[in-house]
């Protein structure tokens, strides 16, 4: 299940699994908190069980979703949760956005393309760093 848990971004399970989703460096974690501290963007986790398994950060203007970061559990990863995350928060919002963006690298551009996303290099944002642009346009569900 999908809930928000912008407020408790400073939980020791909720930073371990922001861990994932950036640089591997205590401050990239803490701005990434802080970010959802400030009110900047907001932050679900989804649990199974009782147990957080993921967590997707986010901010929403006009009519685009900007995934800032997403992440599961190691041992729960190609189990759809991400994916999952990402259609529910599309159900959930209202209004819908038109269209859902990301910025990754090559380690996860697949992720988002298996589900759908165009893919873009951004070419070399940082040394020796390949960044991509992903974004999905959401189409209007039929009633």
């Amino acid at each position: 299940m999908l809930k928000d848990i912008t407020t408790q971004a400073m939980q020791q399970e909720v930073k371990e699994l922001l861990e994932y989703s950036v640089f591997p460096d205590p401050e990239a974690v803490e701005r990434a908190v802080s970010s959802y501290q400030t009110g900047e963007s907001r932050l679900f986790g989804y649990e199974e069980d009782g147990l957080l398994v993921g967590v997707i950060g986010f901010d929403v203007e006009q009519d685009e979703l900007t995934i800032r970061h997403i992440a599961v559990l190691p041992e729960n990863r190609g189990k759809g949760y991400g994916r999952g995350m990402i259609l529910e928060l599309l159900l959930e919002l209202q209004p819908k956005p038109d269209r859902v963006i990301a910025e990754t690298d090559e380690e996860t551009v697949d992720f988002y393309r298996n589900i759908g996303f165009e893919v873009y290099s951004q070419g070399e944002k940082y040394p020796g760093v390949e960044r991509f642009r992903c974004i999905y346009e959401v189409e209007e569900s039929e009633e």
